[in-house]
């Protein structure tokens, strides 16, 4: 039996922030998720987090504690999903610092994410696009900069890709001002090479 406690220290302290270089936000989410986790697994289990071993935390309990924060804590399926992707993690850090427990591993491992209702924002309406072009502070230097990056993405149906890929070189102010964009500098279709949006 192998002590859980020294494995996922060692994960959130070194692997996470040093070795993964994850971010602050990440590294709380994945340290809250064990948190519920391991309380969780203490009360199933009749013990404290710190006796817990890794050969309890078994892939019927994590989907039980997966159908826990749904029913009980009032999870919805992005919150789950978020839960399983840092126990999914760490299971992969552990395959290499315990080879004996690859099978239960490679269990937890084939947990399914659940499917979730992504709504996509079509489009934005006259008001709504206004309301973004305001948000840019005018009085500023950056406020015009940002400003006028929006009003080019508006007005010439950018995506966000295109607009970081222009050059001064694809500016042309005479005849009549115009952008040239041009989708094969971005990795696009290289047979897709772009036009011209009129300013």
């Amino acid at each position: 039996m192998t002590l859980i406690a020294p494995h996922i220290t060692a994960f959130l302290q070194e692997r996470l922030p040093i070795e993964r270089r994850a971010s602050g936000n990440t590294c709380d989410s994945y340290a809250y998720a064990f948190k519920l986790l391991f309380e969780y697994a203490s009360g199933c289990l009749k013990t404290t987090p710190s006796q817990l071993h890794l050969e309890q935390i078994d892939a019927a309990l994590v989907v039980q504690f997966l159908n826990h924060l749904e029913t009980t804590r009032g999870n919805g399926p992005s919150s789950r999903n978020v839960r399983l992707t840092a126990i999914k993690s760490f299971m992969h850090y552990m395959e290499y610092r315990l080879p004996s427990a690859l099978e239960p591993i490679r269990r937890i491992l084939a947990i399914p994410t659940k499917k979730t209702e992504v709504c996509l924002v079509k489009h934005l309406t006259t008001e709504e696009i206004q309301f973004v072009l305001n948000g840019p502070d005018p009085a500023t230097r950056y406020g015009i900069r940002d400003r006028a990056m929006l009003h080019l993405c508006f007005s010439g149906g950018l995506r966000v890709s295109e607009l970081i890929g222009l050059r001064m070189h694809d500016l042309k102010l005479q005849p009549q001002a115009a952008v040239m964009v041009c989708s094969a500098k971005i990795g696009s279709d290289p047979l897709n090479h772009g036009g011209a949006t009129n300013l």
